[in-house]
């Protein structure tokens, strides 16, 4: 059985967020979640408090065992973006886009031996 978890609107660029994505992916829930705890990138910090929403949705609302999930899907998606400007040179217009993710969890079921 699968359970999703979702977050939306996140203040961090889907690239930022992709590389801890990439780190986390495959790996059993319980392990990944120490992992993340231990990593110093700022988007560890979201991934770590959905992942824990997840597990305790499998639990809870699906009587699923901890030790027998792991994370088979994980991405960063493009969000809104706040689009902002900054004065440039000679009463110039430089642009500037704050970048905001969507993030999609699943977790699936592995039998532990």
């Amino acid at each position: 059985m699968d359970v999703r978890a979702f977050a939306s609107s996140i203040f961090i660029s889907p690239q930022k967020l992709g590389l801890v994505c990439d780190k986390v992916r495959g790996l059993q829930a319980e392990q990944a979640l120490v992992v993340l705890q231990f990593m110093p990138q700022k988007g560890a910090e979201f991934v770590h408090k959905l992942l824990a929403s997840a597990l305790a949705n499998a639990e809870n609302n699906f009587d699923l065992e901890r030790e027998e999930m792991y994370i088979s899907t994980i991405f960063a998606g493009d969000g809104p973006a706040l689009k902002r400007f900054k004065a440039g040179a000679r009463g110039r217009y430089k642009p500037r886009k704050r970048r905001m993710s969507h993030l999609t969890l699943v977790l699936s079921q592995r039998e532990v031996k």
